[in-house]
């Protein structure tokens, strides 16, 4: 079955995955994963687009980004494919694809999901069993969103800075979220909204990007406030 078309809409946050091809591992040695993000760094200043979270696992890669242009993410994405492939050929002296295909992406509502879509991605080396704690993986944006460690790749979301006036009050905020369990928007709903190219909110959110895009943007009627009990429990930890 042909997959959906993306959403594509300018100033609202995206959660990408752009994986290996067969799950292959597309990074080797340390300098493959500098070379990835110095890739990324230029490209999202080339193109426009703001990063807010990141990690680069063995064989895939997660991207929390909110493109300002809507042409942006494309043009960004396909830069980094295409310069990537051609290090890692000639590196590795390899031939053919280094991508699954082309990356998979879902638009996310700010206002209730974008926090849990920034832990869910900073959690994968802990998912994966690479780490205990997610501040011991070199390769993502916790340590900076988490600790205040410089990082020249992330631009904070409004909804992070909204966390607390103070830079230290934010950063302990943000570790807060890592702390809380059983949070109403589940992984499982993150994945299947990402690869299936369905938006990830609420029902107003869903409606209003299905108007956008005159097609269907959820896989099933969705009822409930799925407002998240993160924000309201962050403080109680």
């Amino acid at each position: 079955m042909a997959r959906q078309p993306r959403f594509v809409v300018p100033g609202l946050p995206q959660h990408v995955i752009q994986r290996g091809n067969n799950r292959q591992p597309i990074f080797t040695v340390e300098a493959d994963y500098r070379f990835f993000l110095d890739l990324l760094q230029a490209s999202s200043e080339r193109f426009g687009v703001l990063v807010h979270a990141y990690v680069l696992m063995t064989n895939h890669v997660h991207l929390l980004v909110t493109p300002e242009a809507s042409s942006g993410l494309a043009r960004m994405m396909q830069g980094i494919g295409r310069r990537y492939v051609r290090h890692f050929n000639d590196t590795y002296e390899r031939t053919g694809s280094l991508w699954e295909g082309r990356y998979r992406a879902t638009v996310v509502e700010s206002a209730r999901y974008l926090l849990a879509c920034m832990r869910y991605i900073e959690l994968n080396p802990v998912r994966a069993g690479l780490v205990r704690a997610p501040g011991d993986y070199r390769w993502s944006s916790y340590r900076c969103n988490a600790h205040g460690q410089p990082d020249p790749l992330v631009m904070p979301h409004d909804e992070y800075l909204a966390l607390a006036r103070d830079a230290d009050a934010r950063l302990e905020a943000y570790r807060r979220l890592f702390c809380v369990e059983g949070d109403e928007v589940r992984d499982e709903d993150i994945r299947a909204a990402t690869n299936k190219a369905w938006a990830l909110g609420s029902e107003d959110f869903i409606a209003d990007i299905e108007r956008q895009a005159a097609r269907r943007a959820s896989a099933l009627p969705r009822g409930g406030d799925h407002k998240s009990e993160l924000f309201r429990r962050i403080n109680r930890v």
